[in-house]
């Protein structure tokens, strides 16, 4: 990996720790001496979710989805934050777990 990916690996780290931040949870950049479960890309207070940081003008998602799934602790959700050049951020995470998610934050209704 080259010194500009590097750079923007790290900026990229930083903006979603302050995106973190903005909304109110503890988040810092993660030691990356490692890799695996000890060193993830932005350690926060949101627990029960590993996040996986691209900033990246093409994604390769699943691979990165397969990272952060390798990286999580167990019980973890594994993430993905994902930004290009000049675009907003977004997360990635699998359909099941967002429904889940869902689910236990807001009421089902029936549909008639």
């Amino acid at each position: 990996m080259g010194k500009m990916q590097r750079d923007k690996g790290k900026t990229g780290e930083l903006e979603v720790r302050d995106l973190l931040r903005r909304f109110g949870f503890e988040a810092r950049r993660g030691q990356q001496f490692r890799g695996g479960p000890g060193s993830p890309d932005v350690v926060h207070s949101i627990e029960g979710f590993h996040m996986e940081v691209k900033r990246t003008e093409i994604l390769s998602l699943y691979p990165a989805m397969d990272q952060a799934t390798r990286d999580k602790a167990p019980g973890e959700i594994p993430v993905v934050f994902h930004r290009r050049s000049h675009k907003p951020w977004l997360v990635i995470l699998d359909a099941e777990e967002f429904l889940m998610l869902l689910r236990r934050r807001v009421a089902v209704k029936a549909i008639t």
